[in-house]
């Protein structure tokens, strides 16, 4: 997942940086932003075995076709940016064409921040029913882009129907809860939090317990390694984590910190006194399993 993140903070800054290049050149979108894209989602995209440039149908050629054990398993057509690919259904229409004509089962679309994955043929459904997913680097959060996208990836794009439907189930739950009162907070914490376990919030303890693990609050319930069982342990467990997501010289600061209290020795009250007062000053939510 890591290079996808990557890959995808990579195109939306070339996207930012070249808007006039990619708005005119489809080459420069396939070369400098779709290839880029498909190398992090596992596709080897220099390998015919993998991936085919130009690869002909009845309909015409499809810019590119994606191969899984021999067999064309789906077309990918490609626009340039100022192709509005949201709105202007000839481009995805000429895709279906594409892939019903040569029986081939699912289509992308993209304009290389717009990306559309659609199913090709179902008896009965309108073209609109068998769009799969929908995703824009330019509009959505990484986070949301890089689960999206992550499902035409060679080793998920196999269970592509069965993920999305996965997906918006979800989606659609999560919206309904909402509607009905329930904080997005709450439903996030319910959703991400460990079935079976005792999470107690710092400024619940007492000092005198034992921790098993010590879990920040960060879009989810993080687990932090506890370098000792004790309160201190969740200090220093926290002071680690605060120093991976700080820079410059707050970073050097957190680790001097770190460093005395590892080296001294403190009552599990004065760490339970320190993590309470790093909760209200960082914002940040602790707990520990017992």
């Amino acid at each position: 997942m890591e290079e996808l993140r990557k890959a995808i903070i990579s195109v939306a800054r070339k996207v930012r940086a070249h808007r006039s290049l990619y708005e005119k050149n489809e080459e420069a979108v396939k070369q400098h932003l779709i290839g880029e894209i498909f190398q992090a989602l596992g596709w080897d995209w220099n390998n015919p075995e993998e991936v085919r440039p130009e690869e002909r149908t009845e309909d015409g050629r499809a810019d590119y076709a994606l191969i899984l054990d021999g067999n064309v398993f789906a077309y990918v057509e490609a626009k340039n940016l100022g192709v509005n690919i949201l709105k202007n259904d000839k481009p995805l229409r000429q895709l279906g064409r594409y892939c019903f004509n040569s029986g081939v089962r699912y289509g992308i679309l993209t304009n290389g921040a717009v990306w559309i994955a659609l199913k090709a043929f179902e008896e009965g459904s309108r073209l609109s029913d068998r769009i799969l997913l929908i995703t824009n680097i330019e509009e959505e959060s990484l986070n949301k882009l890089v689960l999206k996208l992550s499902l035409l990836s060679k080793s998920r794009i196999w269970d592509i129907e069965r993920l999305t439907s996965l997906l918006k189930a979800l989606e659609l739950s999560f919206a309904g809860l909402r509607k009905e009162g329930y904080s997005e907070e709450m439903l996030i914490e319910y959703l991400t939090s460990k079935g079976g376990t005792n999470l107690v919030p710092v400024e619940d303890l007492t000092g005198t317990e034992a921790p098993k693990a010590a879990y920040v609050y960060d879009n989810g319930w993080k687990l932090l390694p506890l370098p000792e069982r004790s309160i201190k342990g969740v200090l220093l467990a926290v002071l680690l984590y605060m120093e991976k997501n700080s820079h410059g010289p707050q970073k050097e600061e957190i680790r001097k910190a770190y460093e005395h209290i590892r080296a001294m020795t403190i009552s599990p009250r004065t760490a339970l006194e320190i993590l309470k007062k790093l909760e209200e000053e960082e914002r940040l939510r602790i707990s520990v399993e017992l």
